[in-house]
Protein backbone atom coordinates (compact mmCIF):
# COMPACT_ATOMS: atom_id res chain seq x y z
CA UNK A 1 0.00 0.00 0.00
CA UNK A 2 1.36 3.45 -0.85
CA UNK A 3 -0.05 6.92 -0.64
CA UNK A 4 1.22 9.52 -3.16
CA UNK A 5 0.98 13.26 -2.35
CA UNK A 6 0.90 16.11 -4.85
CA UNK A 7 4.47 17.02 -4.00
CA UNK A 8 5.81 13.54 -4.67
CA UNK A 9 4.07 13.26 -8.01
CA UNK A 10 5.43 16.61 -9.03
CA UNK A 11 8.87 15.18 -8.44
CA UNK A 12 7.92 12.01 -10.29
CA UNK A 13 5.92 13.05 -13.25
CA UNK A 14 2.61 14.55 -12.24
CA UNK A 15 1.58 16.59 -9.14
CA UNK A 16 -1.75 15.03 -8.29
CA UNK A 17 -3.22 14.67 -4.81
CA UNK A 18 -2.67 11.70 -2.57
CA UNK A 19 -6.33 10.78 -2.99
CA UNK A 20 -5.76 9.65 -6.63
CA UNK A 21 -4.53 6.28 -5.49
CA UNK A 22 -5.88 4.55 -2.45
CA UNK A 23 -3.80 1.44 -2.98
CA UNK A 24 -1.02 0.19 -5.21
CA UNK A 25 -0.62 -3.45 -6.16
CA UNK A 26 2.61 -5.25 -5.28
CA UNK A 27 3.44 -5.90 -8.96
CA UNK A 28 4.08 -3.13 -11.49
CA UNK A 29 2.69 -5.36 -14.25
CA UNK A 30 -0.56 -5.85 -12.35
CA UNK A 31 -0.85 -2.15 -11.60
CA UNK A 32 -0.29 -1.22 -15.24
CA UNK A 33 -3.00 -3.67 -16.16
CA UNK A 34 -5.60 -2.87 -13.51
CA UNK A 35 -5.26 0.76 -12.43
CA UNK A 36 -7.12 3.46 -14.38
CA UNK A 37 -6.67 7.26 -14.37
CA UNK A 38 -9.05 9.13 -11.98
CA UNK A 39 -11.87 11.18 -13.49
CA UNK A 40 -10.12 14.50 -12.81
CA UNK A 41 -6.75 13.35 -14.18
CA UNK A 42 -6.93 15.62 -17.22
CA UNK A 43 -7.69 18.76 -15.24
CA UNK A 44 -4.90 17.96 -12.80
CA UNK A 45 -2.41 17.74 -15.64
CA UNK A 46 -3.57 21.03 -17.08
CA UNK A 47 -3.14 22.77 -13.72
CA UNK A 48 0.26 21.24 -13.22
CA UNK A 49 1.52 22.33 -16.66
CA UNK A 50 0.15 25.81 -16.04
CA UNK A 51 2.20 26.13 -12.84
CA UNK A 52 5.31 24.29 -14.13
CA UNK A 53 5.48 24.13 -17.96
CA UNK A 54 9.05 22.71 -17.85
CA UNK A 55 7.76 19.24 -16.93
CA UNK A 56 8.45 16.88 -19.85
CA UNK A 57 4.94 15.78 -20.62
CA UNK A 58 3.80 19.39 -20.81
CA UNK A 59 5.80 19.90 -24.01
CA UNK A 60 4.42 16.81 -25.73
CA UNK A 61 1.74 17.33 -28.33
CA UNK A 62 -0.79 15.86 -28.30
CA UNK A 63 -0.77 14.89 -24.61
CA UNK A 64 -1.11 11.11 -24.19
CA UNK A 65 -2.93 10.81 -20.84
CA UNK A 66 -2.74 7.02 -20.85
CA UNK A 67 1.07 7.00 -21.23
CA UNK A 68 1.49 9.73 -18.61
CA UNK A 69 -0.63 7.78 -16.15
CA UNK A 70 1.34 4.56 -16.77
CA UNK A 71 4.55 6.52 -16.22
CA UNK A 72 3.40 7.60 -12.74
CA UNK A 73 2.76 3.95 -11.86
CA UNK A 74 6.24 2.84 -13.06
CA UNK A 75 7.85 5.82 -11.34
CA UNK A 76 6.26 4.93 -8.02
CA UNK A 77 7.42 1.32 -8.20
CA UNK A 78 10.90 2.24 -9.48
CA UNK A 79 11.38 4.77 -6.68
CA UNK A 80 10.63 2.09 -4.10
CA UNK A 81 12.74 -0.58 -5.89
CA UNK A 82 15.66 1.86 -5.89
CA UNK A 83 15.30 2.33 -2.10
CA UNK A 84 15.07 6.09 -2.24
CA UNK A 85 14.72 7.37 1.37
CA UNK A 86 11.47 9.27 0.85
CA UNK A 87 9.58 8.52 -2.36
CA UNK A 88 6.90 11.02 -1.27
CA UNK A 89 9.35 13.92 -1.33
CA UNK A 90 12.22 12.93 -3.67
CA UNK A 91 13.31 10.59 -6.49
CA UNK A 92 17.04 11.31 -7.00
CA UNK A 93 18.23 7.96 -8.34
CA UNK A 94 17.34 4.71 -10.11
CA UNK A 95 19.31 1.88 -8.52
CA UNK A 96 18.84 -1.51 -10.19
CA UNK A 97 22.26 -2.99 -9.41
CA UNK A 98 22.35 -6.78 -9.28
CA UNK A 99 18.69 -7.04 -10.27
CA UNK A 100 18.92 -9.14 -13.44
CA UNK A 101 15.27 -10.22 -13.26
CA UNK A 102 13.60 -6.80 -13.08
CA UNK A 103 16.22 -4.50 -14.69
CA UNK A 104 15.33 -5.55 -18.28
CA UNK A 105 11.63 -5.00 -17.42
CA UNK A 106 12.10 -1.39 -16.35
CA UNK A 107 14.42 -0.68 -19.27
CA UNK A 108 11.66 -1.85 -21.62
CA UNK A 109 9.17 0.80 -20.37
CA UNK A 110 10.02 3.36 -23.05
CA UNK A 111 6.96 5.46 -22.07
CA UNK A 112 8.58 5.98 -18.64
CA UNK A 113 11.90 7.12 -20.08
CA UNK A 114 10.03 9.41 -22.44
CA UNK A 115 8.65 11.31 -19.40
CA UNK A 116 11.69 10.70 -17.19
CA UNK A 117 11.28 12.67 -13.90
CA UNK A 118 13.51 15.73 -13.72
CA UNK A 119 14.56 14.82 -10.21
CA UNK A 120 16.49 11.70 -11.32
CA UNK A 121 20.22 12.43 -11.31
CA UNK A 122 21.71 8.94 -11.08
CA UNK A 123 20.97 5.70 -12.95
CA UNK A 124 22.79 2.49 -12.00
CA UNK A 125 21.93 -0.70 -13.93
CA UNK A 126 25.26 -2.48 -13.42
CA UNK A 127 25.86 -6.21 -12.83
CA UNK A 128 22.75 -7.46 -14.59
CA UNK A 129 24.23 -9.49 -17.49
CA UNK A 130 22.07 -7.55 -19.93
CA UNK A 131 22.38 -8.93 -23.45
CA UNK A 132 21.23 -6.23 -25.87
CA UNK A 133 22.32 -3.14 -27.72
CA UNK A 134 22.96 0.05 -25.79
CA UNK A 135 19.71 1.01 -23.88
CA UNK A 136 19.40 4.34 -25.61
CA UNK A 137 16.06 5.21 -23.95
CA UNK A 138 17.80 6.08 -20.64
CA UNK A 139 19.57 8.96 -22.41
CA UNK A 140 16.23 10.78 -22.56
CA UNK A 141 16.90 11.70 -18.91
CA UNK A 142 19.02 14.61 -20.06
CA UNK A 143 19.48 15.99 -16.54
CA UNK A 144 21.57 12.96 -15.52
CA UNK A 145 24.81 13.43 -13.63
CA UNK A 146 25.85 9.76 -13.33
CA UNK A 147 25.18 6.68 -15.48
CA UNK A 148 26.53 3.17 -14.75
CA UNK A 149 25.97 0.33 -17.24
CA UNK A 150 29.08 -1.67 -16.31
CA UNK A 151 29.41 -5.45 -15.93
CA UNK A 152 26.82 -6.39 -18.51
CA UNK A 153 26.90 -8.05 -21.91
CA UNK A 154 25.92 -5.02 -23.97
CA UNK A 155 27.18 -4.99 -27.53
CA UNK A 156 27.09 -3.00 -30.79
CA UNK A 157 27.84 0.71 -31.20
CA UNK A 158 27.57 3.27 -28.41
CA UNK A 159 25.33 6.18 -29.63
CA UNK A 160 27.94 8.81 -28.84
CA UNK A 161 25.98 11.55 -30.60
CA UNK A 162 23.05 10.98 -28.19
CA UNK A 163 25.25 11.96 -25.22
CA UNK A 164 25.52 15.55 -26.43
CA UNK A 165 22.33 16.80 -24.65
CA UNK A 166 23.56 15.33 -21.33
CA UNK A 167 25.54 18.42 -20.35
CA UNK A 168 25.54 17.61 -16.61
CA UNK A 169 26.80 14.03 -17.02
CA UNK A 170 30.12 13.84 -15.16
CA UNK A 171 30.26 10.16 -14.24
CA UNK A 172 29.96 7.43 -16.87
CA UNK A 173 30.84 3.77 -16.51
CA UNK A 174 30.55 1.47 -19.54
CA UNK A 175 33.26 -0.96 -18.41
CA UNK A 176 33.11 -4.74 -18.89
CA UNK A 177 30.85 -4.88 -21.91
CA UNK A 178 31.34 -5.87 -25.55
CA UNK A 179 30.82 -2.67 -27.50
CA UNK A 180 32.26 -2.05 -30.93
CA UNK A 181 35.40 0.03 -31.48
CA UNK A 182 33.88 1.72 -34.53
CA UNK A 183 33.21 5.00 -32.68
CA UNK A 184 36.59 5.33 -31.00
CA UNK A 185 37.56 8.01 -33.49
CA UNK A 186 35.29 10.51 -31.62
CA UNK A 187 38.11 11.93 -29.49
CA UNK A 188 35.98 14.60 -27.75
CA UNK A 189 33.68 11.99 -26.20
CA UNK A 190 36.58 9.96 -24.78
CA UNK A 191 38.35 13.04 -23.45
CA UNK A 192 35.20 14.00 -21.53
CA UNK A 193 35.60 10.94 -19.28
CA UNK A 194 38.69 9.15 -17.97
CA UNK A 195 39.81 5.76 -19.20
CA UNK A 196 38.31 3.97 -16.19
CA UNK A 197 34.90 4.61 -17.74
CA UNK A 198 35.73 2.24 -20.60
CA UNK A 199 37.79 -0.59 -19.09
CA UNK A 200 37.25 -3.84 -20.99
CA UNK A 201 34.27 -2.32 -22.74
CA UNK A 202 35.48 -3.05 -26.24
CA UNK A 203 35.59 0.67 -26.97
CA UNK A 204 39.28 1.01 -26.13
CA UNK A 205 41.87 -1.44 -27.49
CA UNK A 206 42.73 -4.10 -24.94
CA UNK A 207 46.37 -3.78 -23.91
CA UNK A 208 47.01 -7.48 -24.30
CA UNK A 209 45.29 -7.55 -27.66
CA UNK A 210 47.18 -4.43 -28.61
CA UNK A 211 50.47 -6.10 -27.71
CA UNK A 212 49.50 -9.17 -29.73
CA UNK A 213 48.60 -6.99 -32.69
CA UNK A 214 51.86 -5.09 -32.30
CA UNK A 215 53.86 -8.32 -32.20
CA UNK A 216 51.98 -9.66 -35.23
CA UNK A 217 52.64 -6.40 -37.05
CA UNK A 218 56.32 -6.21 -36.12
CA UNK A 219 57.01 -9.88 -36.85
CA UNK A 220 54.40 -10.70 -39.43
CA UNK A 221 54.92 -7.69 -41.67
CA UNK A 222 58.65 -8.39 -42.30
CA UNK A 223 57.82 -12.05 -42.94
CA UNK A 224 55.09 -10.99 -45.33
CA UNK A 225 57.50 -8.65 -47.12
CA UNK A 226 60.12 -11.43 -47.38
CA UNK A 227 57.55 -13.86 -48.76
CA UNK A 228 56.34 -11.28 -51.27
CA UNK A 229 59.93 -10.56 -52.37
CA UNK A 230 60.59 -14.30 -52.72
CA UNK A 231 57.36 -14.78 -54.64
CA UNK A 232 58.11 -11.83 -56.91
CA UNK A 233 61.67 -13.08 -57.42
CA UNK A 234 60.38 -16.54 -58.34
CA UNK A 235 57.95 -15.00 -60.81
CA UNK A 236 60.65 -12.81 -62.33
CA UNK A 237 63.17 -15.61 -62.76
CA UNK A 238 60.92 -18.64 -63.26
CA UNK A 239 57.44 -17.63 -64.47
CA UNK A 240 57.53 -14.01 -65.68
CA UNK A 241 54.50 -14.80 -67.87
CA UNK A 242 52.38 -14.35 -64.72
CA UNK A 243 53.58 -10.76 -64.37
CA UNK A 244 52.02 -7.77 -66.16
CA UNK A 245 53.49 -7.39 -69.64
CA UNK A 246 55.28 -4.17 -68.71
CA UNK A 247 57.29 -6.00 -66.00
CA UNK A 248 58.47 -8.87 -68.20
CA UNK A 249 61.84 -9.05 -69.91
CA UNK A 250 61.00 -8.91 -73.58
CA UNK A 251 61.80 -11.96 -75.71
CA UNK A 252 63.10 -13.93 -72.69
CA UNK A 253 61.73 -17.39 -71.88
CA UNK A 254 62.61 -19.49 -68.85
CA UNK A 255 62.86 -23.30 -68.61
CA UNK A 256 59.78 -23.27 -66.34
CA UNK A 257 57.77 -21.39 -68.97
CA UNK A 258 58.76 -23.80 -71.74
CA UNK A 259 58.14 -26.81 -69.50
CA UNK A 260 54.63 -25.54 -68.73
CA UNK A 261 54.01 -24.77 -72.42
CA UNK A 262 54.91 -28.32 -73.50
CA UNK A 263 53.19 -30.11 -70.62
CA UNK A 264 56.50 -31.11 -69.10
CA UNK A 265 58.18 -31.73 -72.50
CA UNK A 266 55.81 -34.62 -73.07
CA UNK A 267 56.27 -37.08 -75.94
CA UNK A 268 52.94 -35.96 -77.32
CA UNK A 269 54.34 -32.47 -77.89
CA UNK A 270 57.62 -33.69 -79.44
CA UNK A 271 57.30 -33.02 -83.19
CA UNK A 272 60.84 -33.61 -84.39
CA UNK A 273 64.19 -34.90 -83.20
CA UNK A 274 67.74 -34.98 -84.52
CA UNK A 275 71.22 -35.38 -83.10
CA UNK A 276 71.42 -31.74 -82.09
CA UNK A 277 67.85 -30.39 -81.84
CA UNK A 278 64.52 -31.43 -80.35
CA UNK A 279 61.46 -29.64 -81.73
CA UNK A 280 58.37 -29.28 -79.53
CA UNK A 281 54.99 -27.75 -80.05
CA UNK A 282 53.83 -25.67 -77.10
CA UNK A 283 51.11 -23.33 -75.89
CA UNK A 284 52.08 -20.24 -73.92
CA UNK A 285 50.00 -18.89 -71.06
CA UNK A 286 48.31 -16.37 -73.40
CA UNK A 287 47.29 -19.30 -75.71
CA UNK A 288 49.90 -18.50 -78.36
CA UNK A 289 50.96 -21.63 -80.25
CA UNK A 290 54.76 -21.82 -80.51
CA UNK A 291 57.54 -23.96 -81.96
CA UNK A 292 60.34 -24.62 -79.50
CA UNK A 293 63.74 -25.74 -80.82
CA UNK A 294 65.86 -27.11 -77.96
CA UNK A 295 69.60 -27.38 -78.64
CA UNK A 296 71.63 -30.03 -76.87
CA UNK A 297 75.28 -29.83 -75.87
CA UNK A 298 77.35 -26.99 -77.32
CA UNK A 299 75.28 -26.57 -80.46
CA UNK A 300 74.32 -23.08 -81.49
CA UNK A 301 76.95 -21.21 -79.40
CA UNK A 302 75.88 -17.75 -80.63
CA UNK A 303 72.25 -18.26 -79.69
CA UNK A 304 71.58 -14.99 -77.85
CA UNK A 305 73.43 -12.75 -80.30
CA UNK A 306 71.53 -14.25 -83.21
CA UNK A 307 68.13 -14.13 -81.49
CA UNK A 308 68.54 -10.44 -80.60
CA UNK A 309 68.59 -9.77 -84.34
CA UNK A 310 66.02 -12.39 -85.40
CA UNK A 311 63.29 -11.10 -83.08
CA UNK A 312 63.37 -7.83 -85.05
CA UNK A 313 62.61 -9.49 -88.41
CA UNK A 314 59.09 -8.73 -89.56
CA UNK A 315 57.87 -10.05 -92.90
CA UNK A 316 55.00 -12.24 -94.02
CA UNK A 317 57.40 -14.71 -95.65
CA UNK A 318 59.64 -15.13 -92.60
CA UNK A 319 58.80 -17.09 -89.48
CA UNK A 320 58.46 -14.74 -86.50
CA UNK A 321 61.07 -15.41 -83.81
CA UNK A 322 59.38 -14.73 -80.45
CA UNK A 323 62.39 -15.11 -78.18
CA UNK A 324 64.92 -17.45 -76.65
CA UNK A 325 65.90 -19.33 -73.52
CA UNK A 326 69.54 -19.30 -72.51
CA UNK A 327 69.97 -21.29 -69.33
CA UNK A 328 72.69 -23.65 -68.19
CA UNK A 329 70.05 -26.38 -68.21
CA UNK A 330 68.19 -25.39 -71.37
CA UNK A 331 68.98 -23.46 -74.55
CA UNK A 332 66.16 -22.92 -77.02
CA UNK A 333 64.68 -20.66 -79.71
CA UNK A 334 60.93 -19.98 -79.63
CA UNK A 335 59.12 -19.15 -82.87
CA UNK A 336 55.52 -18.98 -83.96
CA UNK A 337 53.86 -22.30 -84.73
CA UNK A 338 52.83 -22.97 -88.33
CA UNK A 339 49.83 -25.25 -88.69
CA UNK A 340 50.78 -26.34 -92.20
CA UNK A 341 53.60 -28.67 -93.26
CA UNK A 342 56.99 -27.86 -94.66
CA UNK A 343 57.59 -27.57 -98.41
CA UNK A 344 59.33 -30.95 -98.65
CA UNK A 345 56.39 -32.81 -97.14
CA UNK A 346 53.92 -30.88 -99.28
CA UNK A 347 55.72 -31.84 -102.50
CA UNK A 348 56.08 -35.51 -101.55
CA UNK A 349 52.78 -36.28 -99.90
CA UNK A 350 50.19 -33.96 -101.38
CA UNK A 351 48.24 -35.08 -104.46
CA UNK A 352 47.20 -31.56 -105.33
CA UNK A 353 50.28 -29.44 -106.02
CA UNK A 354 49.38 -27.53 -109.22
CA UNK A 355 51.68 -25.13 -111.02
CA UNK A 356 49.97 -21.95 -109.78
CA UNK A 357 50.40 -23.07 -106.15
CA UNK A 358 54.09 -23.80 -106.66
CA UNK A 359 54.52 -20.47 -108.41
CA UNK A 360 52.85 -18.69 -105.48
CA UNK A 361 55.24 -20.38 -103.03
CA UNK A 362 58.29 -19.50 -105.13
CA UNK A 363 57.20 -15.86 -105.41
CA UNK A 364 56.76 -15.63 -101.63
CA UNK A 365 60.19 -17.14 -100.98
CA UNK A 366 61.86 -14.64 -103.33
CA UNK A 367 59.94 -11.77 -101.71
CA UNK A 368 61.24 -12.81 -98.28
CA UNK A 369 64.78 -13.02 -99.68
CA UNK A 370 64.47 -9.48 -101.08
CA UNK A 371 63.41 -8.17 -97.65
CA UNK A 372 66.44 -9.74 -95.98
CA UNK A 373 68.81 -8.51 -98.67
CA UNK A 374 67.58 -4.94 -98.38
CA UNK A 375 66.93 -4.65 -94.62
CA UNK A 376 69.11 -7.32 -92.97
CA UNK A 377 72.05 -8.24 -95.24
CA UNK A 378 73.89 -9.80 -92.30
CA UNK A 379 71.17 -12.44 -91.86
CA UNK A 380 71.67 -15.65 -93.80
CA UNK A 381 69.01 -18.30 -94.40
CA UNK A 382 68.51 -21.91 -95.36
CA UNK A 383 66.58 -22.43 -98.62
CA UNK A 384 66.13 -26.17 -98.41
CA UNK A 385 62.58 -27.43 -98.88
CA UNK A 386 62.64 -28.84 -95.33
CA UNK A 387 63.24 -25.40 -93.83
CA UNK A 388 60.44 -23.58 -95.66
CA UNK A 389 57.15 -23.83 -93.77
CA UNK A 390 53.73 -23.41 -95.37
CA UNK A 391 50.68 -21.83 -93.80
CA UNK A 392 47.20 -23.17 -94.43
CA UNK A 393 46.81 -20.80 -97.39
CA UNK A 394 50.23 -21.88 -98.79
CA UNK A 395 52.04 -18.71 -97.73
CA UNK A 396 55.73 -19.74 -97.48
CA UNK A 397 57.83 -18.85 -94.42
CA UNK A 398 61.62 -19.14 -94.33
CA UNK A 399 62.30 -20.64 -90.89
CA UNK A 400 66.05 -21.06 -90.46
CA UNK A 401 68.49 -18.20 -90.22
CA UNK A 402 72.11 -17.60 -89.37
CA UNK A 403 73.60 -14.30 -88.30
CA UNK A 404 76.88 -13.28 -89.90
CA UNK A 405 76.45 -15.54 -92.91
CA UNK A 406 78.36 -13.53 -95.49
CA UNK A 407 77.54 -15.80 -98.41
CA UNK A 408 78.12 -13.96 -101.65
CA UNK A 409 75.22 -12.93 -103.85
CA UNK A 410 76.03 -15.62 -106.41
CA UNK A 411 75.88 -18.35 -103.74
CA UNK A 412 72.44 -17.20 -102.60
CA UNK A 413 71.22 -17.12 -106.19
CA UNK A 414 72.61 -20.62 -106.68
CA UNK A 415 70.60 -21.93 -103.68
CA UNK A 416 67.47 -20.22 -105.04
CA UNK A 417 68.01 -21.87 -108.43
CA UNK A 418 68.32 -25.32 -106.82
CA UNK A 419 65.12 -24.71 -104.84
CA UNK A 420 63.25 -23.59 -107.97
CA UNK A 421 64.36 -26.66 -109.92
CA UNK A 422 63.61 -28.98 -107.02
CA UNK A 423 60.03 -27.70 -106.85
CA UNK A 424 59.51 -28.34 -110.58
CA UNK A 425 61.25 -31.70 -110.80
CA UNK A 426 60.20 -32.90 -107.32
CA UNK A 427 63.43 -34.88 -106.76
CA UNK A 428 65.73 -34.69 -103.72
CA UNK A 429 69.28 -33.79 -104.90
CA UNK A 430 71.04 -35.29 -101.88
CA UNK A 431 68.94 -38.44 -101.75
CA UNK A 432 68.17 -39.26 -105.38
CA UNK A 433 71.58 -38.53 -106.92
CA UNK A 434 74.96 -39.97 -106.01
CA UNK A 435 76.80 -36.72 -106.62
CA UNK A 436 74.16 -34.60 -104.90
CA UNK A 437 73.32 -31.20 -106.34
CA UNK A 438 75.87 -31.51 -109.14
CA UNK A 439 74.25 -34.72 -110.37
CA UNK A 440 70.79 -33.20 -110.01
CA UNK A 441 71.71 -30.19 -112.14
CA UNK A 442 73.46 -32.34 -114.74
CA UNK A 443 70.34 -34.53 -114.98
CA UNK A 444 68.18 -31.47 -115.77
CA UNK A 445 70.65 -29.97 -118.28
CA UNK A 446 70.69 -33.28 -120.16
CA UNK A 447 66.95 -32.94 -120.86
CA UNK A 448 66.73 -29.16 -121.30
CA UNK A 449 65.12 -27.83 -123.34
CA UNK A 450 63.88 -30.55 -125.67
CA UNK A 451 62.94 -33.40 -123.32
CA UNK A 452 61.61 -31.62 -120.24
CA UNK A 453 58.40 -33.64 -120.11
CA UNK A 454 60.49 -36.55 -118.85
CA UNK A 455 61.88 -34.62 -115.82
CA UNK A 456 59.01 -32.32 -114.83
CA UNK A 457 56.88 -33.60 -111.93
CA UNK A 458 53.89 -35.47 -113.36
CA UNK A 459 51.60 -34.15 -110.61
CA UNK A 460 51.77 -30.70 -112.18
CA UNK A 461 49.31 -31.67 -114.99
CA UNK A 462 50.45 -28.79 -117.18
CA UNK A 463 48.51 -27.25 -120.03
CA UNK A 464 50.34 -25.84 -123.02
CA UNK A 465 50.43 -22.35 -121.48
CA UNK A 466 51.57 -23.53 -118.05
CA UNK A 467 54.08 -25.91 -119.65
CA UNK A 468 55.68 -22.95 -121.39
CA UNK A 469 55.84 -21.11 -118.07
CA UNK A 470 57.40 -24.14 -116.37
CA UNK A 471 59.95 -24.42 -119.20
CA UNK A 472 60.90 -20.75 -118.72
CA UNK A 473 61.13 -21.29 -114.95
CA UNK A 474 63.55 -24.21 -115.45
CA UNK A 475 65.65 -22.02 -117.69
CA UNK A 476 65.62 -19.35 -114.97
CA UNK A 477 66.70 -21.92 -112.39
CA UNK A 478 69.59 -23.11 -114.55
CA UNK A 479 70.73 -19.51 -115.04
CA UNK A 480 70.74 -18.99 -111.26
CA UNK A 481 72.85 -22.12 -110.71
CA UNK A 482 75.38 -21.26 -113.44
CA UNK A 483 78.01 -19.57 -111.25
CA UNK A 484 80.71 -19.90 -113.97
CA UNK A 485 79.11 -17.37 -116.31
CA UNK A 486 77.91 -13.81 -116.09
CA UNK A 487 74.35 -14.82 -116.88
CA UNK A 488 73.14 -14.78 -113.25
CA UNK A 489 70.28 -12.37 -112.65
CA UNK A 490 69.86 -10.16 -109.59
CA UNK A 491 67.38 -11.10 -106.91
CA UNK A 492 65.18 -8.15 -107.85
CA UNK A 493 65.05 -9.30 -111.48
CA UNK A 494 64.07 -12.81 -110.41
CA UNK A 495 61.30 -11.40 -108.20
CA UNK A 496 59.92 -9.33 -111.13
CA UNK A 497 59.93 -12.37 -113.43
CA UNK A 498 58.26 -14.60 -110.83
CA UNK A 499 55.64 -11.96 -109.95
CA UNK A 500 54.67 -11.44 -113.61
CA UNK A 501 54.48 -15.20 -114.16
CA UNK A 502 52.28 -15.64 -111.12
CA UNK A 503 49.93 -12.82 -112.16
CA UNK A 504 49.76 -14.26 -115.70
CA UNK A 505 48.96 -17.68 -114.25
CA UNK A 506 46.14 -16.20 -112.17
CA UNK A 507 44.70 -14.46 -115.24
CA UNK A 508 44.84 -17.71 -117.23
CA UNK A 509 43.16 -19.56 -114.37
CA UNK A 510 40.43 -16.90 -114.18
CA UNK A 511 39.75 -17.05 -117.95
CA UNK A 512 39.67 -20.84 -117.83
CA UNK A 513 37.18 -20.75 -115.01
CA UNK A 514 34.95 -18.29 -116.87
CA UNK A 515 35.10 -20.40 -120.02
CA UNK A 516 34.17 -23.58 -118.16
CA UNK A 517 31.32 -21.79 -116.44
CA UNK A 518 30.04 -20.42 -119.77
CA UNK A 519 30.21 -23.85 -121.42
CA UNK A 520 28.26 -25.36 -118.56
CA UNK A 521 25.65 -22.63 -118.93
CA UNK A 522 25.26 -23.28 -122.67
CA UNK A 523 24.98 -27.00 -122.08
CA UNK A 524 22.27 -26.41 -119.50
CA UNK A 525 20.28 -24.27 -121.98
CA UNK A 526 20.54 -26.98 -124.67
CA UNK A 527 19.19 -29.53 -122.25
CA UNK A 528 16.24 -27.26 -121.45
CA UNK A 529 15.49 -26.63 -125.17
CA UNK A 530 15.27 -30.40 -125.75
Amino acid sequence: MASISATSLLLLLLPISASIYTTLAASVIEDLKNLKPPHDFNSTIMKTCHHNPSIRYCSSSPVDLHEIFKSTIVASHLCNESKNPNCVESFPKIDLRNRPKIAPLYLSFNFFWKYCPLSILTIDVSNNSLESNFPIDVLQCTQLQALDLSHNDLYGDVPIESFSPLANLTSLNLSYNHFSESKISDALFFKRFNSSSFLHSGLLPHKKKFRIKAVILLVGFPIFVILMVCCLGWLCFQRPDFLPRMLRRKYRFTPAMLKAATNGFSRRNLKGKSEAVDIYRGTLRDDTEVRIEIYRGENHPNLIEECKVLVRLRHKNLVNVLGWCNNRRLRAIVTEWMEGENLEMWLLESNNTPWNHRLKILTGVVEGMCYLQEEWPEVGYDLRTSSILLSNNLEPRISRFKIGDQSCRSRKMYKLGVLLLEMLINRRPQEDFETGEAGFLEYIRMHYPGNLQKVIDQKLELTQNTFDQAKQAIGLGLMCTDVSSNQQLSLGQVFDIMSRAYQSCRVLASHSHERIHAERGRGHKRMQSR
